[in-house]
């Protein structure tokens, strides 16, 4: 089911730990709205901007899932507010110049992030909205 023009429900639902252990990863009504306006908000318009797919490799997180992944235990992700992502594979460069890239245009297109957080030098990216947008922006 898509969400937006590139963005669908099941990616966003996706999790090899959640298969892997059996974890139940249906969301609620009122998550279904935040991932609707995440996307809308925030991930859609990143990927016109960029021009290329972005990759979600961690979108929604039951709580139960949240904590078999050791996730913070006030994460958006649980309630459907936050998405790490990464960019396309480059034919040349790395994977992380292209997270870096998908960072500074996060920054550069003033889209309502609560956080922006760079993981592990720019291996990932973690991006969340909430309605008052924070603009906290972090290097873990």
């Amino acid at each position: 089911m898509n969400i937006t023009r590139n963005f669908t429900l099941e990616e966003l639902l996706r999790s090899a730990t959640a298969s892997r252990l059996g974890i139940e990863n249906t969301p609620t009504v009122s998550v279904l709205g935040n991932l609707t306006q995440l996307c809308k908000r925030i991930l859609q318009p990143l990927r016109e901007a960029y021009g290329k797919p972005i990759i979600v490799t961690s979108g929604y997180r039951s709580s139960e899932l949240n904590k078999a992944i050791g996730g913070a235990k006030n994460s958006q992700h649980m309630r459907g507010q936050a998405a790490d992502i990464k960019g396309s594979q480059p034919s040349n460069g790395s994977i992380c110049q292209e997270n870096r890239r998908l960072f500074d245009l996060i920054r550069q297109l003033n889209l309502p992030y609560d956080q922006l957080i760079d993981e592990k030098n720019y291996s990932w990216i973690h991006v969340s909205f909430s309605d008052k947008p924070r603009k906290q922006v972090l290097h873990l």
